[in-house]
């Protein structure tokens, strides 16, 4: 059995690009944009960790629209 699918046009809320969620370069974690700021950052940096507890080189850093971390 298949489910139906559901229409998400008027589904609104979630601020992403139409081609989808902006992530890393150099790690593939998913970033969320800040506010107010054209920059992105990764969820809930912990002293050099994402948000999964690994430890990357780029986890404070503030990244652009391509997911490349800047300096």
């Amino acid at each position: 059995m298949t489910y139906p699918s559901f229409d998400t046009s008027g589904l609104t809320g979630a601020i992403e690009p139409k081609s989808g969620p902006v992530t890393c370069a150099s790690c593939g974690c998913r970033l969320e944009r800040a506010e107010g700021h054209g920059a992105w950052f990764h969820f809930s940096p912990m002293a050099g960790r994402d948000a999964r507890g690994c430890k990357v080189a780029c986890a404070d850093s503030a990244h652009d629209a391509a997911g490349r971390a800047a300096g």
